[in-house]
């Protein structure tokens, strides 16, 4: 059941008839329930780590405020740390530790015939083990008190709306939310409206066509030009950003009908103008975690300019991981690191770089701004790739099969252009205004006719059939 589909949409609408009769409580409750039933279509055989996941967690954290034993504290904390981590290497990397394994083993002369595990990932896995994890850590830390009932923490870890691809919510944020009471008022529906129509016109209309392009490029067997492979390369950006950012919105959107406020996931991230303002506006909450939990505990830049790089290696590289179990997915972790790397080693990480227009004037950066965005298409080539193979030939005719074919590729350009338009145009009013609900706030008769084409390219032009999203698979 995704969020682009009939059954959702009468899912979700059956839930929140139910939801408004009913007090703070026994929205929590239907809220814990709805979210079980949402997952379990998935497959309810993964119910049961999603509990165990919660009751360790929950458990941990009431054990941690209680005592007043250090070493207890830590060793109560590390014993979360390690279920959690357990439970997601096993099902996310078992197989790509046993293969690199088993490579290992015959380059030094051990023949051992290959073996795969039967796993099956489960979905979301990666974004609620992050999240339940970093409230252990927060109790721990002393930022949050635990929560008093269990229930009302397992609805913290299985919110159906960023359950299985966020954003990941700190539990300073959303448990807070859970535990008051909460207002549904027609000012926040239609700004859930809003975000959801948002979210689906950058899924149906840009993500899902843009999908139809790149795949059989990334398919087929024989190689491209150059050319077509730079076109793939900025339809994928754009293709990746509107499904994942797609989906952020209509999370968000869910949980502003419902009373909720769930944090900003995306800000314009491809008008960056430099790595560090573009990991403050992509996947915010995933970067901020990885910043909190891991490249400041680490020191930081703290401890010298050596250090700081080893620090945003280790995180960028693990970032990586966090993708999935293949070497492009570190190895676009580690171009990130040593974009963010350099950047500090140029800058002296100056926080200073995060600003629309910044030093230089307006052309200067839209100079920076656009050579920015297309090391971020290198990375994509990365991330995208099926294989090492794969991003050596396509990196091969960047070099050498490279000339610009506009009469070959000329069907190529149109619908590249066409899909990824209207989403350039509203975001760049929205970077001039630096508004989020610019086109919210404009007057209705506008309003009502950018709605109107919205609609109508959605109806004439998106994709029908319901696809899942990208990041279901992390």
């Amino acid at each position: 059941m995704i969020f682009n589909s009939f059954t959702f949409f009468l899912f979700f609408i059956s839930v929140f008839c139910c939801y408004l009769l009913l007090k703070q409580k026994g929205q929590n409750r239907l809220l814990l329930v709805a979210s079980c039933f949402f997952y379990g279509c998935w497959d309810y055989r993964f119910l049961l780590l999603l509990l165990l996941t919660v009751v360790v967690d929950y458990s941990a954290a009431r054990l941690i405020h209680a005592s007043e034993n250090e070493k207890r504290r830590k060793r109560t904390l590390l014993f979360s740390v390690f279920v959690n981590l357990g439970i997601l290497s096993y099902f996310k990397y078992a197989n790509f530790f046993l293969e690199n394994a088993l490579l290992l083993l015959n380059s030094i002369g051990f023949h051992v015939d290959p073996m795969t595990l039967q796993i099956i990932l489960p979905v979301g896995i990666s974004f609620y083990t992050f999240q339940s994890m970093s409230y252990t850590i927060d109790v721990f830390r002393g930022r949050v008190a635990p929560a008093s009932n269990i229930m009302d923490y397992a609805l913290y870890v299985s919110f159906f709306p960023q359950l299985v691809a966020g954003p990941i919510e700190r539990s300073s944020h959303l448990l807070p939310q859970i535990l008051s009471p909460r207002r549904v008022s027609w000012e926040k529906i239609q700004i859930g409206l809003y975000y959801i129509a948002s979210g689906l016109f950058l899924k149906i209309f840009m993500a899902d066509n843009l999908a139809r392009l790149v795949n059989p490029v990334f398919a087929a067997s024989d190689p491209q030009t150059g050319f077509c492979y730079l076109l793939t390369g900025y339809a994928f950006a754009f293709q990746i950003y509107g499904d994942f950012a797609g989906y952020s919105w209509i999370a968000k959107g869910l949980g502003a009908i419902l009373g909720f406020e769930i944090m900003d996931n995306f800000n314009l991230p491809y008008f960056s103008k430099n790595p560090q303002e573009f990991w403050r506006r992509w996947h915010i909450s995933l970067s901020s975690w990885l910043r909190d939990y891991l490249y400041i505990p680490l020191g930081g830049n703290r401890k010298g300019q050596v250090k700081t790089v080893r620090n945003l290696f280790l995180t960028m590289l693990l970032g990586g991981l966090w993708h999935g179990a293949k070497m492009t997915f570190v190895a676009w972790g580690f171009f990130h690191a040593v974009l963010l790397a350099l950047h500090h080693l140029v800058t002296g990480n100056n926080k200073g770089t995060g600003g629309q227009q910044g030093r230089g004037g307006w052309f200067l950066n839209l100079l920076k701004t656009i050579f920015f965005f297309h090391l971020i298409v290198i990375s994509w080539y990365f991330f995208r790739a099926n294989s090492f193979e794969q991003v050596l030939v396509i990196f091969n005719a960047l070099l050498t099969d490279f000339h610009l074919d506009f009469a070959g590729n000329t069907l190529l350009i149109q619908k590249v252009l066409f899909y990824i338009s209207p989403v350039l145009l509203m975001q760049a009013l929205r970077y001039y205004l630096d508004d989020q609900l610019v086109i919210f706030r404009l007057p209705i008769p506008v309003r009502a006719l950018i709605y109107s084409i919205a609609f109508y390219l959605v109806v004439i032009f998106g994709v029908t059939h319901a696809h899942e999203f990208i990041y279901f698979q992390f």
